[in-house]
């Protein structure tokens, strides 16, 4: 029996006491990481938030088996934001959905969530209409006509069957459900809620495909709200990418059991305090970047020279020859080829 074939379903319930501790400390950590994040300036404040808003977007593809460009993301979301980062590149439309739901997910986190707001994410997710050669329908729940809806691994005839969603019949009713307790549950910390939300929304499993995806944003946006800011200094998809078997092993056991749903909620708070302890290495390398243009701040620097120096600080791969400074600094070879000396 899976947890919403149960007579109480969706009445989900949890032992407060037993996450409080967890829940104070992680509550704690996110209170002093948005505090030394404030202490930073806008400037820093933008790089630190976009190299959060990358990881989180990129890992999250991940988990689903998607690979997407770090430096495609990258330079989407900066084009978005109006950030000035230097050395962008060119995103495919199939990026630039994903950017879009997660934007307005976490710098719209006040807005409440409906049919609509959901139906334009999923789209944003597959701007096609398919992910690879199958056909997705985008903009409306998932229907009879595609068969019930399994998380199934193994081989061809050897499969082993994870999890099976509720019926289509039963979307229209349990989707309104959930939007509901969403939009109107005032009572519960946002934090528990946003553990609450990705596993409700993830059981109830929607759309033919991209609900892992959504069900994280909609955890994000959560998370925002607790925080009253629209600025990501964390990912929690980082986190459970690192920890993927895990995560499919603590919501395969939580959908085949009661409603009673506290080791989910253990397990998340934990993943969620690991997001934060990751986000002081993110801390780290945008504080070493600051570091290095106040120690250059006397020297003589053009601009294509300092966007060329903040690509190479964020991370670049291969060498650096003349071509591809050309390509970054939007110039000829000749007239760059003597910054290489």
């Amino acid at each position: 029996m899976y947890i919403h074939q149960r007579s109480d379903w969706p009445k989900l319930h949890w032992d407060s006491r037993a996450l409080s501790a967890v829940l104070a400390a992680v509550r704690h950590r996110q209170g002093r990481l948005v505090g030394r994040m404030e202490t930073l300036g806008f400037k820093l404040q933008a790089e630190a938030a976009l190299q959060s808003l990358t990881a989180d977007i990129v890992k999250s593809s991940e988990i689903e088996g998607e690979k997407l460009a770090p430096q495609a993301v990258r330079s989407s979301i900066a084009r978005r934001l109006g950030l000035d980062i230097g050395g962008l590149i060119a995103s495919d439309r199939n990026v630039d959905g994903v950017v879009e739901m997660m934007l307005d997910a976490t710098r719209h986190y006040a807005r409440p969530l409906t049919d609509e707001r959901l139906f334009g994410w999923h789209a944003s997710l597959f701007p096609s209409g398919r992910r690879g050669l199958t056909r997705i329908r985008t903009r409306q729940w998932r229907d009879a006509q595609s068969g019930a809806m399994q998380v199934v691994s193994g081989p061809i005839g050897r499969e082993t069957i994870h999890y099976e969603a509720p019926a289509a019949a039963r979307l229209k009713k349990e989707m309104a459900a959930f939007i509901k307790w969403f939009n109107h549950e005032t009572d519960l910390d946002l934090v528990l809620k946003a553990g609450v939300a990705h596993l409700w929304f993830v059981t109830i499993h929607p759309f033919e495909d991209g609900n892992g995806r959504i069900a994280r944003a909609i955890a994000d946006l959560c998370l925002a709200r607790s925080e009253n800011s629209a600025q990501r200094f964390y990912s929690l998809s980082t986190q459970i990418r690192s920890k993927r078997k895990a995560y499919y092993d603590i919501l395969e056991k939580t959908q085949k059991g009661a409603t009673e749903i506290t080791p989910w909620l253990q397990w998340f708070l934990e993943c969620l305090s690991g997001a934060i302890d990751g986000a002081e290495t993110l801390l780290s390398s945008v504080l070493a970047k600051a570091r290095f243009w106040e120690q250059l701040d006397v020297q003589s620097l053009n601009a294509r020279q300092r966007r060329v120096l903040n690509r190479l600080l964020d991370g670049f791969e291969g060498k650096l020859t003349t071509t591809k400074w050309a390509k970054l600094t939007k110039s000829s070879q000749d007239c760059e080829r003597g910054c290489l000396v």
